[in-house]
Order: structure tokens, then C-alpha cells, then sequence
């Protein structure tokens, strides 16, 4: 029996099988990725058996959920830290397999209900929920913390303190942003795919939504695949390799959606103070130790290595493709002040979703009786965060450029729909 001649109660009995194998699939990609990325960098030594823990809370963060650092310094110290990344490696494979386990009981259909559509995605969510209650209970772990040497180290020791750093998950917030994460991931895998039905109230708005959707995934990730392929170049030329695998499982598309911004001319400002270090190039490392805050943009890089305004040139080649997908994908009616206008608003939601996503916030602290938060390795902070309006603003200006130019040549290109009714017709 084909998948489009199943009845509603075999569909139904067959959902929470389905449900629960996409969703098991998927967190078994995310937890593997992080996995490799996190031993890549070296935290397989972890104490106390807290890998998988590590490894959980990382999977956590990757769907937007909060993972909180707390410390236990004894009555005569204190200890601060906080950490705000998303491991975006980890965040873009889960979202890839979730998204084909999905859509896959969908294919082979034009039309489906709206009830159905909800119901399909509610058995996912439902198990996605369990899955996120049980990783945010997971992951939960405390370490001790070494005073180091010097007065820090004798206080220590005439005290008797060890202080403790750990980290816990904040539960609510954690299923709250996961479902989120989910909701958007379901959506937007309607969105790109062509074989996937939607509801018949919805169809009217297909022509004009999915070509740009689906031109804006291909645009993310074409730069994550350029990205991967320097970072393979880098690994097999300059040595390090454990640590650009490290980058690559953990946070490439962090680096190259990055690199898509600053390309447009977007400006980011960061800090980087104390042992932290960036999952990044070394020459954005470099900028964001110059300074108290330094600003970081394709002019300030080019003072440190002048490649970098190879960015332009990349940006205006990908969104040009992008933008002429779009307009391919689209009725050959549709005007080139309009295929602009949509490929501007497309483009500004992507920038925005990267500047959300993108941002990363890590500080710490210890003080024992006042001393040792000015330095001594046990303090740091890590910040790095975009000027969202000027980055909307640019990437506004270069949707309608590149969205006019890039329907021109679009226009004689066959649409697959439009070209079998010529042929009919004929």
C-alpha cells in the first residue's frame, strides 16, 4: 500500500512511530555532533564522568534552551559566571534531520488538511517536549575550582574553602525556547519544500513565500559550505586540526554567517578578556583583544589581514545566485520591482535571524576576601554582539539590488509548472 492510499486511522496508528523515530534520530545527530566537537577541543578529560553531561547541555543550548553557571565559594568568597552561545554546528544538523523526518510522511501529496498538518506536528511536539524535560534534568553537573598559586591558594588553604562552579538548566525556559526552536524548524521545512503540501487556504501564498524561503536556506547554506571547505584547506595546510574540527562541529555556521554580515558591511562589537577564546579565525580573536571594545567590521579586520574584503565580493555572488533562484522559482509574471522588494524583506529576516542566533555572552569571576577578580586567570569576560538596525538597513539595501538584477536574467528561464502548460497547450 502507497503512502498516498493510507487511511486516517492507519496514518494516526503509524504517526507516534513515525513521531518518535524523528525525533530519536534527530537527537542522536545533535548529541554525535557535539559529541565530536566537544572531544575535538578536548573536554573528553572532563572530571567526575561529566562529559555526557557537557555534551547534553550542549545539545540543550543548541535549541535555544538556557543552560545557567552557578558557584559555591564558601561564606568568605565569591563566584560569578554566566554563559549566553548557541553551537550552531549542532543547531543546523538537528534542524536538517528533524525537518526530512517531517516532511517525509508528507511526500507524495499536493494538498494536505490543516487538522492533519496540526495533529503531525503535535505528536512531534509532544515527544520533543519529553525528550527536552529529560535533557534539561540531564545535564547538571558541579566541579571544583583550583585557586591557582599565591595569596589566592594560601587564603584557600587557611580557610579550608574549595570553591565549586557548575552548571544547571533553567527548565521552563529551556522547554519554552525548545518548542520554539521546533515550531520554527516545522515551518520553514514547509516553506523550502516544494513536496510538501499545504493547507488550501494557504496555497494562494505559495508563490510568493517559498521561492524566497527556499532562496534563503540555499544562501545559509552555501556559506556554511564555503566556510567548511577553508576550514578543511586551513586544517590540511596550517595544522591544528583538532581545534579547526573542533570550530567546525561546534560553531562553523557562527563564524560563516558572520562573515555573511560583515560581508554586507554589517559592524559587530565584542571583547574578549582573560583564557577565553574564540571559536572563530585568529585574526578576529586578534581585533577583539585590542581594545576595551573593539568594533568589528570589514575595515577594521583589513587592518590586521586585507583578505577579508574577499567578503564583498563572496556576499555579492551568493545573494546574487540566491536572488535568481528566487526569481527562477517564482511565476514569470511576477515584475523585477517586485521579486526586489520580496528578495529585500527575505534578506533583512535573514540578517535579523543571524543577529539573534549569533551573539555570544561568557563571563567569570572569583574573589576570595576580595582578591583575585582583577585577574591572575581567574576572571574573564567574552562578548559579541551586532548593530541589529545598521545590519537591517544594509541587508534591506542589497535585497533590493540584488533581487532587481537578479530577476532579469530569470525571466526566460522555464518554471517547471508554467513550461508543461506551453507544452500543453502547443
Amino acid at each position: 500500500m502507497s503512502p498516498r492510499n493510507l487511511s486516517a486511522p492507519d496514518a494516526a496508528r503509524h504517526g507516534w512511530t513515525r513521531a518518535l523515530a524523528a525525533v530519536l534520530v534527530t537527537l542522536i545527530a545533535m548529541w554525535g555532533v557535539a559529541a565530536l566537537g566537544l572531544l575535538a577541543a578536548g573536554a573528553g578529560g572532563l572530571p567526575d564522568g561529566a562529559f555526557p553531561r557537557v555534551v547534553t547541555a550542549t545539545v540543550v543550548t543548541a535549541v535555544g534552551g538556557t543552560v545557567e553557571l552557578s558557584g559555591n565559594a564558601g561564606a568568605l568568597a565569591e563566584s560569578a559566571a554566566g554563559i549566553t552561545v548557541m553551537p550552531l554546528s549542532v543547531t543546523l544538523v538537528g534542524a536538517l534531520v528533524l525537518a526530512a523526518g517531517f516532511l517525509r510522511p508528507l511526500r507524495h501529496r499536493a494538498v494536505a488538511g490543516a487538522a492533519e498538518l496540526a495533529g503531525w506536528a503535535a505528536r512531534i511536539a509532544v515527544l520533543w517536549v519529553a525528550a527536552l524535560l529529560g535533557m534539561a534534568f540531564a545535564a547538571r553537573q558541579t566541579f571544583a575550582v583550583s585557586l591557582g598559586t599565591g595569596a589566592l591558594s594560601d587564603l584557600g588553604d587557611v580557610f579550608g574553602l574549595s570553591p565549586e562552579v557548575g552548571f544547571t538548566t533553567d527548565v521552563p525556559l529551556t522547554v519554552l525556547f525548545g518548542v520554539l526552536w521546533l515550531a520554527g524548524v516545522l515551518v520553514l521545512a514547509l516553506l523550502v519544500s516544494r513536496a510538501a503540501p499545504l493547507p488550501g487556504r494557504l496555497l494562494r501564498f505559495e508563490a510568493s513565500v517559498r521561492p524566497a524561503a527556499y532562496a534563503m536556506v540555499v544562501l545559509l547554506l552555501a556559506f556554511v559550505a564555503v566556510g567548511l571547505v577553508i576550514a578543511l584547506v586551513v586544517a590540511a595546510t596550517r595544522g591544528h586540526a583538532a581545534e579547526t574540527f573542533a570550530v567546525i562541529l561546534l560553531g562553523l555556521p557562527n563564524v560563516a554567517w558572520l562573515a555573511l554580515t560583515l560581508g554586507l558591511g554589517a559592524t559587530w562589537t565584542g571583547r574578549v578578556q582573560g583564557p577565553f577564546g574564540l571559536p572563530m579565525p585568529h585574526v578576529l580573536d586578534e581585533v577583539l583583544r585590542a581594545e576595551d571594545v573593539s568594533t568589528l567590521n570589514v575595515s577594521t579586520l583589513s587592518h590586521y589581514d586585507g583578505r577579508v574584503w574577499w567578503l564583498v565580493a563572496v556576499d555579492a555572488v551568493l545573494i546574487l545566485a540566491a536572488a535568481f533562484s528566487m526569481a527562477a522559482r517564482s511565476p514569470a509574471r511576477v515584475p523585477a520591482w517586485r521579486h526586489a522588494l520580496r528578495m529585500a524583506l527575505a534578506l533583512a529576516a535573514t540578517v535579523l535571524m543571524i543577529c539573534l542566533v549569533g551573539r555570544i555572552s561568557a563571563h567569570y569571576g572569583l574573589s576570595l576576601l576580595g582578591i583575585g577578580d582583577l585577574g591572575g586567570g581567574l576572571s574573564g569576560e567574552l562578548f559579541l554582539k551586532p548593530r541589529v538596525w545598521g545590519a537591517l538597513g544594509l541587508a534591506v539595501l542589497w535585497g533590493l539590488v540584488t533581487g532587481f538584477l537578479g530577476a532579469l536574467p530569470a525571466g526566460p528561464v522555464r518554471r517547471p509548472g508554467e513550461a508543461a502548460k506551453r507544452d500543453g497547450g502547443a
